[in-house]
């Protein structure tokens, strides 16, 4: 049993350890799950991801976290939050994301994890503003966005996908602590 962070109804939320790196990296190298980034990662590239993570919970509290589900214990993937400091007329910010293995698709956790995560960051960590970014085309990421409540701010080229014309278009969203967030 993982020691989580905190939970949702099916899901636990924790920091990463060494042992997430092939898990991840089998999610990273799905070019289903990948089609929205400019490439699958390696798995130095998935190393480096995960350290970044812990360092950023060990900083801040807060980071794309390891999620299992409850039930099983299965790794399924990361939903969290992340601070973001690309050059951009909205950042930094903390954005929140989320990856996961494409056999958990389809089942509402993407959905559930995230307005979790919202609650975390709003309630726990008294958060203002939580943004979230995707490609214009990545529709499945969109949905989940208008699902838990955010409301798009605007279309963006995105300034770290500019040799990506299908990616750089992205959205903007974005969802305030004056929404009332319920830890459950």
């Amino acid at each position: 049993m993982a020691d989580y962070l905190f939970t949702s109804e099916r899901l636990g939320f924790r920091n990463w350890t060494a042992k997430d790196v092939d898990c991840l990296f089998k999610i990273n190298t799905n070019k289903k799950v990948m089609r929205f980034f400019p490439s699958v990662l390696t798995k130095q590239e998935t190393e480096k991801f995960i350290e970044r993570m812990q360092q950023q919970y060990a900083e801040k509290g807060f980071c794309y976290f390891a999620v299992n589900l409850l039930k099983t214990s299965e790794f399924i993937g990361f939903i969290g939050l992340s601070e973001q400091k690309f050059k951009s007329t909205y950042t930094p910010a903390i954005d929140i994301g989320w990856r996961l293995d494409s056999k958990f698709w389809h089942k509402g956790y993407a959905t559930e994890g995230a307005k979790r995560c919202l609650a975390f960051g709003f309630n726990n960590l008294n958060l203002k503003e939580i943004i979230a970014i995707a490609p214009k085309i990545n529709f499945p990421s969109v949905k989940v966005m208008q699902k838990i409540g955010m409301v798009k701010i605007q279309d963006f080229k995105h300034p770290l996908l500019g040799d990506f014309s299908d990616l750089e278009t992205c959205v903007l969203y974005t969802s305030k602590s004056t929404i009332d967030y319920k830890n459950k």
